[in-house]
This record gives C-alpha cells, structure tokens and sequence, in this order.
C-alpha cells in the first residue's frame, strides 16, 4: 500500500467511524433535551474524556505551540502550568454547586442556569447573547484544520475550510450532544496517542538537557519571564493570568455544562480524575513548540509552526510519511472534538435561552429539536464567513472574543455556586457588563497586547466591585 492509498483510506475510515458513532447518538436523540445535554446515562469516564477533548483542541495542539516557539519558556508556563492549574481549580470549586443548582432548576444551558439562579429573564438573554463570542474560537478550530487539511491534500485553504465544516456540521446536525460525546471519546483516544507519541519522538532535541539546549537559543528564550515578549513578560502576564483567565474559560457554555451530562453528585470524582489526567497529557502537544525551534523550522506565520514541523520531521522517508498521515489525522480529530461542543452548545442557548421563551410552550415542545438544527446551519455560515479571510494571528483573535466571555461570565456564576445569600440581579449583571466591556477596553485601546492578562485585570476589577458591592449591601441591611 502505498502512503498516498494510506492517506485516503485512513480518512476514510475516520469519517465512517465519526458518521457512525452520530447515527447511534442520532437514535438517542428524541428531545431538544437529548441534544443539548443528553438524557443523564452517560458514563462518567466518557464524560471526562469529552471535556478533556473539548478544552484540548485546535489551541492546544495547533495553535499554541507556536506561541512556545516565538515566546519560549514563558509561552509553555502560561499555557501548560498555569493554564492546567486553572483548569483544576474551577472544577474543583464549581462542578459540585453548578450540578446541584443545575439539575434543581432543571437547566441544560449557561443562560438557563443564570435564569435559575438568578431568576431573571434579561439577564438570562444577556447570557445568551455574549455567549455568541464563541463564534471567535469556531473561527480558530476552521482555520486550524484548514491549515492541516492543506499540508495532508493538495487543497486551497478555502476549499479546506469548506470541506471541514461540512464534515462537522454534518455529523453534530445528525446526533447533538451524543454525537458530540461518542465522536470525542474515539477523538480524544487518538489525541492521546499521538501528544504522547509527538512528545517522546522530538525528545532527543533536547540533547539530554532540556534547560542547557533551550538557553544555547537565548538566554531570554529559556527565561521563566521573558522580556523580550510583548506577552509573556512578568509574573502576571505568565501566572496569575493564565490561571485567572483558564479558571474563567471552565465556564464558557460548551465546557461548564458538561457537568450537566453527569448522572449525580457520585460520578463527579471520576469525572473530574478523568478530565484531569487526560487533558494534563494533551498539554505536552506544547512541547512540540520547543522542538520546532531547536530544529531549525523557520516560518513565515507562527499559526503553521505545527504543520512545518511534522512535515520537515516526517516528509522525508516512506515509514515518516504514514506516521504523517496518522498525525495530520488526529491533529484534525482534536479540532473536531472541541467545534463539535461548541457548536451544540451555540445552537441549543440560541434554542432555549432565546427563540423557545418568545414561544408558545406547545410550540416550543414541538420544534425545539428542529430549531436547534437550523440554528447550527446559521452558525456554520456565519462561522465560513469570519474565517474566510482570518487576521495574521488567529489565536490572539479567539482570544479577544472568547476571553471577554469569560471575563463577564465570571462573576455571575462564580458567586452564583459560592455565595448563598441573595445576590442580586443588578449586581451580578453589571458585573457581567464590567468585565466585558474592560477587557474589550483594555485590550483594544488601552494597549495590552495580551488578550489573557486583559481579561484577568478585567475579572479582578470585577470581582472587586462585587464584593465591595455585597459588603456595603450588609452593612446598610444591618
């Protein structure tokens, strides 16, 4: 066989297997409910799987090893120490308290937990109308896997992007949320594979000395605080914002309701182990970013230092060239696994959180599935339009949107799960509106460059003003 027949047939069965494993979710599908969180059967292990998938994607494993090839040591802390710790945290503190409030109110989105907390229905639609700047991150994931499409194909990009968002919202369309989950599971089985398998494959650039091999680049390159970067500069821009703003982004819709896939409070454990183990080993995809470096890639764009590097390391020989195939593969399936949730996750809020309450109960009943469906297709053109013509550096595009949702989400569920007296509406939504609108501020105006280090100073603020907010509330109530 040769590896040109290879490549084909690989894809080929990666698509019949992911348009199989939607047909099983599509039968399990009978409900607007069965397609945005499911029907409560899940196992938990496989959930934990799937949010590790969803929050390792096209970012982790194409986009931002080429921040550590730019940026260094200070890069792989901010995402791959920082980042992790932050993700742990948030759902250490948050899952227990969200699914208890979740499940109580019978909520299957962002904005439908707002409303049963808060029990508010503009806020609820406030939620679920910032909740569109996910629209940032499906742009990264099409643009990422276009770029791989097109070092695996003799295709345009364009005509990448095209085939890549058909696949996907071909497949979400058919199954929702248990095409989404069984399509990760397998996604996230080979993502695993292949980091573990990228990581110990480039290790011998490291020449036995990692930290020696990495200063012969440049001592600021091997530095914990690089001052060389407009990015990755001091202790907040490399810690305390990574772990603010990966904190923050737990909550975005199509990561903090998969707490809602849970069948109770008992599997939230393993859940969590799962999620835990599984995404800390997808971050040695950052690695890749040093061994880019140290083997002498040169690119013109650090969104393609990823596919110039597998291509340099595995192009050369027959064996490198199925290797590549599998990779470029895999690469693919962890774009899909995080656009696949997101997309569910856009389609059922648009659904619920706004055309359903302007709509007859009966009605609503009756088309919700339908409604969501429709709504996926707008999603996808709109999404084909925005990465059409992507900015030089999508990363840090994904990152004004996606971040600013996080900023302003925050707060309302933060001490949503954490504080138990009564919160009011007021406070929690012009929290909301404080974190978005400065991180907005911050970053387009106000001169920092670092869309994570925006939106932390922006969450501080935030918070900041809550619990000033709260303490002069008890004192006047007192």
């Amino acid at each position: 066989m040769t590896p040109e027949l290879f490549k084909y047939l690989l894809l080929g069965l990666y698509v019949v297997v992911v348009y199989w494993l939607s047909w099983i979710g599509m039968r399990r599908t009978r409900d607007i409910r069965g397609f945005t969180i499911g029907n409560k059967d899940m196992n938990p292990y496989l959930v934990g799987i799937t949010l590790a998938a969803s929050i390792s994607s096209t970012a982790t494993f194409v986009i931002n090893p080429g921040f550590v090839y730019v940026h260094g040591m200070s890069a792989y802390l901010h995402y791959g120490l920082a980042a992790v710790l932050g993700i742990l945290s948030a759902f250490l503190v948050l899952t227990r308290g969200f699914l208890r409030l979740g499940e109580s109110g019978g909520a299957m989105t962002i904005p439908g937990w707002i409303y049963a907390r808060y029990g508010s229905a503009g806020l609820r639609l406030f939620f679920a109308l910032i909740n569109l700047l996910s629209i940032t991150f499906v742009v990264l994931i099409l643009v990422g896997c276009s770029l791989l499409v097109t070092g695996l194909f003799p295709v345009s990009q364009k005509t990448a992007l095209v085939l890549v968002l058909l696949f996907v919202f071909s497949y979400v369309l058919m199954g929702g949320t248990y095409a989404h989950a069984y399509t990760n599971t397998l996604q996230g089985i080979m993502m695993l594979g292949i980091a573990l398998f990228l990581f110990v494959d480039g290790w011998h650039y490291f020449e036995g000395a990692p930290l020696e091999t990495l200063r012969a680049v440049g001592e600021n390159f091997a530095a914990v605080y690089n001052p060389d970067s407009d990015l990755y500069f001091s202790f907040f821009s490399v810690f305390a914002s990574g772990f603010i703003i990966t904190f923050a982004l737990m909550l975005q819709p199509h990561i903090l309701t998969k707490v809602l896939y849970l069948r109770s409070e008992k599997d939230i454990s393993r859940f969590i182990g799962t999620t835990a183990v599984v995404g800390g080993l997808f971050s040695l995809m950052l690695v890749i970013g040093f061994y880019a470096r140290l083997s002498g890639v040169e690119v013109d764009a650090q969104d393609t230092v990823l596919r110039e590097y597998l291509l340099r390391e595995f192009a050369r020989s027959t064996a490198g060239e199925y290797a590549l195939t599998l990779i470029f593969v895999t690469l693919l399936a962890a774009g899909m696994s995080t656009l696949d949730g997101i997309l569910v996750a856009l389609s059922a809020m648009v659904v619920n959180d706004i055309v359903v309450p302007a709509s007859s109960a009966q009605d609503a009943a009756e088309r919700g599935l339908a409604w969501s469906r429709y709504v996926l297709v707008g999603v996808g053109v709109l999404g084909l339009a925005l990465a059409w013509n992507p900015p030089p550096l999508i990363g840090l595009f994904a990152q004004k949107g996606v971040y600013g949702l996080a900023a302003a989400s925050t707060v309302p569920i933060l001490f949503g799960v954490l504080y138990r007296g009564n919160m009011p509406v007021w406070l929690a939504g012009s929290a909301a509106v404080i974190g978005l609108a400065l991180h907005l501020l911050l970053n387009l105006l106000g001169g920092v460059a670092n869309p994570a280090v925006s939106a932390s100073y922006a969450i501080i603020v935030s918070v900041t003003y809550t619990l000033v907010a709260l303490l002069l509330l008890r004192l006047k109530a007192a």
